[in-house]
């Protein structure tokens, strides 16, 4: 009688065992809640930063204009900033809410383990003796006959207790994965942070930069948008001349049929400025005749993401090299479908060569305006998207240029390359 009266104490055990908590979950998402609602005004306060800095933007091409650019991206990129400080306590506090669960089952586990122990050797103690000796050792053959069959009962509870502990065990293992994306995701909100952080500083050097050049002078900036004009006219003609001479062979069989959603957008809001191909702006700025890719609408310091996953294969500035204008700062990923994009006239850039890339993910901050580091020959802020045939692009020193002769960039056979618009999604 008193072995059963001790597994009876176990199962009680097992049913009001309670765990401490390194926090307070109420108090986690109390301060979740505040922190959710403060983001919501942020993000309130972000779209009407992003409408009034795309109505400059949409203003004639001047310095004044330029300016007020410059001013409203910094104050747009300073709430950015706070969204993602917003969205990094929030993940910090989503992780300490899963620790506090991880702790809950690994001490449910550790509870269950030891009280399934002390049963199996309470039970192992009667299975080993025959029901007789029992019976004769006890004063009271009713009592003996209950504590037998009872003890069938609580076997077959302890079989429950063995199901609970493992699924406890795998509810422990997907808690800890839970913890482990949460991590990651606090070292992406990290890295993108850092690069906002490094476009606003940009941004304020631009400013400087440009009525110091211009001498706050309207005439001057005119002059330097034509001479922006007049170096991209070169160095289309200089890369051109080059990529006209590759004469790879291209196997067909290598390169995707155009198909939309092949790739995902590269930016969040879409607004296509230019098309691929022979268009009347191509052929007025393109010795070519032709745009070689898409660009998009983007004000300085909009987050660019990766339309594929892929391998970055080369990343750089042009602008380092001081006479050279080009593409600016890009990135050039390869795909795994015989494509490979590029992404010109950045801000700032958060991946290197050699990285490993996933689709959506954010690989920079678009660039453009006029003077400021990244933004090579071109004369306002956009993203530039380029696609090629992975089998026509390398990335190599540009030795037939004038001003460029030690940069690297992609040189790309001309027949390699393929209209964006025929992989993004459909517009």
């Amino acid at each position: 009688m008193r072995r059963f009266k001790a597994l009876i104490i176990v199962s009680c055990f097992l049913s009001i065992v309670s765990f401490a908590r390194a926090t307070d979950p109420s108090q986690i998402s109390a301060r979740m809640e505040v922190i959710r609602r403060e983001r919501e005004t942020l993000v309130a306060e972000q779209r009407r930063l992003e409408t009034e800095l795309e109505a400059v933007n949409r203003e004639s091409q001047n310095l004044g204009t330029a300016v007020k650019s410059l001013d409203a991206t910094k104050k747009k990129l300073a709430t950015d900033i706070k969204i993602t400080q917003s969205k990094i306590s929030s993940t910090d506090l989503s992780i300490k809410s899963l620790e506090n669960t991880i702790g809950d089952k690994e001490a449910q586990i550790n509870v269950h383990q030891n009280a399934i122990k002390t049963a199996l050797r309470s039970i192992s103690g009667y299975d080993t003796r025959p029901l007789w000796i029992d019976m004769l050792a006890s004063t009271n053959f009713t009592d003996a006959w209950r504590d037998r069959s009872q003890l069938e009962g609580f076997s077959g509870d302890l079989g429950n207790e063995v199901a609970t502990l493992r699924d406890t065990k795998q509810e422990l293992s997907l808690e800890k994965k839970k913890k482990e994306a949460a991590r990651k995701q606090i070292a992406s909100l990290n890295t993108e942070l850092t690069g906002q952080k490094t476009v606003v500083e940009a941004s304020q050097k631009a400013k400087e930069k440009l009525l110091a050049e211009t001498k706050n002078k309207e005439a001057e900036y005119q002059k330097m948008i034509a001479e922006n004009l007049a170096r991209q006219a070169q160095f289309e003609k200089d890369i051109y001349d080059l990529e006209s001479q590759l004469k790879i062979a291209l196997d067909p069989s290598l390169i995707p049929e155009p198909r939309h959603g092949v790739f995902a957008w590269p930016l969040d809001s879409v607004f296509i400025t230019q098309k691929f191909g022979k268009t009347v702006g191509a052929e007025r700025l393109y010795s070519s005749g032709s745009h070689n890719g898409v660009d998009f609408r983007a004000s300085q310091g909009t987050a660019v993401k990766a339309v594929l996953g892929g391998v970055v294969e080369g990343a750089g500035n042009t602008d380092e090299q001081r006479g050279c204008y080009s593409y600016g700062r890009w990135i050039l990923i390869k795909h795994g479908n015989g494509l490979t994009s590029i992404y010109a006239h950045l801000s700032a850039s958060l991946v290197s060569a050699g990285q490993e890339i996933e689709a959506g993910q954010l690989i920079g901050y678009s660039g453009g305006t006029p003077r400021t580091f990244g933004a090579g020959y071109s004369t306002g802020p956009h993203l530039h998207l380029g696609v090629f045939a992975s089998q026509g692009v390398s990335v190599r020193q540009f030795t037939q240029s004038k001003g460029c002769q030690q940069v690297v960039v992609p040189i790309v056979d001309v027949k390699a390359y393929l209209d964006p618009l025929a992989y993004l999604p459909s517009l």
